[in-house]
């Protein structure tokens, strides 16, 4: 029996829709689960004084993103190019790039 490319279709994406919904349920349900441990963390990090996560450990304007300027990964040199994976994969924070949006 040769089943239609519009069954076909309709099967993956019925079956593709359920599947997100159990992650989403699933995903809901540890959220709960997890309140209590959340609300141990917060209190630990107010203890230690904690400041931002590290990311990445490549690069101290990858590391400490909140602390970084426009100019840091260009430090060697203005033409220079990137050294490092990561300064590709995240941008600058928005309160440097803010005001340097269109001149």
């Amino acid at each position: 029996m040769m089943l239609r490319r519009s069954t076909i279709y309709l099967g993956t994406t019925m079956g593709l829709i359920l599947i997100m919904v159990g992650l989403f349920l699933h995903a809901s349900g540890q959220v709960r689960a997890s309140g209590s441990l959340f609300a141990r963390k917060i209190v630990l990090v107010k203890q230690l004084e904690l400041t931002d996560l590290c990311l990445f450990t490549e690069a101290s304007y990858t590391r400490h993103l909140s602390m970084t300027d426009l100019s840091t990964p260009f430090q060697d040199s203005p033409m220079a190019l990137e050294h490092f994976p990561t300064g590709a994969l995240v941008e600058p924070p928005p309160h440097l790039v803010r005001n340097h949006g269109s001149h």
